[in-house]
């Protein structure tokens, strides 16, 4: 019975890695259906590796190394392959100009930078009750997202449709990933209504912005995030 309890929330760890790890494999070979499904899985198991592990009291150092290895695949090495598969089509031109190497790389940028926000995390003790960066899941979510859209109704073209905003879009997702920007962590300190205005206003849009515009707004919804995290810079702590 010991086992079980000490092993069961590294089983939901592994079983994220698998589902990551299934998801790759999807997404190189183009069906983002399928991948999506793997992303909604791994973020699942994401979440209940961490709540079975505090319900349990099974907490351990394991574990914490095997959900940030987890992690880096199903929320850092498959973003990175999405923006590789983004920039595929356009070989080595940005906005038109040949450069001396293929674009599809560039990337990549974005698995390097996750791994160094997974690290990170790892060792930073003050976040606790906020992330400081954009945590890997939302990046992921973020990314696939507007390419997921694209591919389906070719929502997001000005951005899909041009290498140097896409380009740009890596810079920018990899430097917040790792940027000192305090964002909001659904974990309650205290129950005050005051204190959890940053994540009522986050819930409250988010649900808005589905019902408004489906599909289309599962990336808009960590857009605002991004958002709502900024305009409450001083409450987060």
């Amino acid at each position: 019975m010991n086992f079980i309890k000490n092993n069961l929330a590294n089983a939901f760890t592994l079983a994220n890695l698998f589902s990551g790890s299934i998801g790759v494999i999807h997404l190189l070979s183009g069906n983002y259906k399928i991948t999506a499904l793997c992303i909604i899985l791994s973020l699942v198991l994401d979440f209940f590796d961490g709540f079975i592990a505090r319900a349990m009291k099974s907490d351990s150092n394991l574990g914490a190394q095997l959900d940030s290895l987890a992690d880096m695949v199903s929320f850092g090495l498959l973003p990175g392959f999405v923006m590789f598969k983004a920039l595929e089509p356009f070989g080595n031109q940005v906005f038109g100009i040949e450069m001396p190497f293929e674009t599809k790389y560039f990337g990549l940028f974005i698995t390097v930078f996750s791994c160094l926000r997974l690290a990170i995390f790892n060792l930073d003790e003050e976040q606790t009750y906020y992330f400081k960066g954009l945590n890997t899941p939302s990046n992921t979510i973020l990314i696939f997202g507007l390419f997921y859209a694209f591919q389906e109704n070719g929502s997001f073209g000005f951005l899909f449709e041009n290498s140097g905003l896409l380009m740009l879009l890596v810079a920018i997702s990899s430097w917040i990933l790792v940027s000192p920007i305090k964002m909001i962590a659904m974990k309650f300190k205290s129950m005050k209504l005051a204190d959890n205005y940053p994540k009522i206003a986050l819930l409250i849009g988010a649900i808005l912005i589905l019902i408004i515009f489906g599909t289309v707004g599962i990336p808009l919804v960590i857009l605002y995030y991004i958002l709502i995290s900024l305009i409450f810079q001083r409450q987060l702590k």
